[in-house]
């Protein structure tokens, strides 16, 4: 019963978390150096809570906008589902469930625009490392802080390595490492291993299968970040079912 009110939770938590997605992503998925977006596409100013950050991707004359809510609230609401359901009644669960919208958010705006907003990954970074830290000093916490912290450290400097070396890996993706280095060490370094290797695995998957489709070549840049974030999620739900 206790399993079942935490998974319920989540979801619940989930879903109201997505319902204030779309309106960032929408205003953050510009190309690289341009401003954010202040209006809708149709030229309503964009008001409200936070400068106009919150609320619901609906323009005054009530057009929705941006990536489709239902989509985004669904994907958020089934993640903090499985976290909770794995996790159970730690404390990092509700660190997960913290940066699970965040990182909604992040993978939304990288596929509508090929970018990780620095404004995202590098407070989610030290987000994810102050929480961890919190949640090592509770009972029943199952993982490392020392650990999450050096997988943020090697993994963000393994990326930038990559980074120098590959002409398709992009510098949002070395900073968005600190975040996934960080949560996949919190449950050790076979940890790190498997998530970092899923998320190559879907992003291939995910290249192959465009070009399968005739969408893509050799020579096609795809969004990355989404199928890291994808691969640390499958490595968490592995750390939290082990530990």
């Amino acid at each position: 019963m206790e399993t079942l009110l935490i998974i319920t939770a989540a979801a619940l938590w989930g879903c109201g978390a997505g319902v204030l997605i779309s309106r960032p992503a929408y205003r953050f998925s510009v190309p690289p150096g341009g401003p954010w977006r202040s209006a809708c596409p149709a030229g309503h100013p964009l008001t409200g809570i936070g400068n106009g950050w919150l609320g619901r991707a609906r323009c005054a004359a009530g057009h929705a906008y941006g990536p489709s809510t239902f989509s985004v609230v669904s994907v958020t609401a089934v993640v903090c589902a499985l976290l909770a359901a794995v996790t159970g009644a730690r404390p990092e669960l509700v660190v997960w469930l913290l940066l699970a919208p965040a990182a909604v958010l992040l993978a939304t705006v990288d596929f509508a625009a090929h970018r990780l907003p620095d404004v995202l990954t590098l407070p989610l970074a030290a987000a994810a490392l102050a929480l961890l830290g919190v949640a090592a000093v509770l009972p029943r916490a199952g993982g490392s802080w020392t650990a999450a912290l050096l997988g943020s450290l090697i993994l963000g400097a393994c990326y930038f390595v990559l980074f120098l070396l590959s002409k398709g890996f992009g510098f949002g993706d070395v900073k968005l490492a600190l975040v996934l280095g960080a949560v996949l060490g919190w449950y050790g370094w076979p940890i790190v291993l498997v998530g970092t290797f899923a998320g190559y695995l879907f992003g291939a998957l995910y290249g192959i299968g465009l070009m399968l489709a005739g969408r893509a070549d050799r020579t096609s840049r795809i969004p990355f970040g989404p199928f890291l974030l994808a691969g640390t999620l499958a490595g968490v739900l592995l750390g939290s079912h082990a530990s």
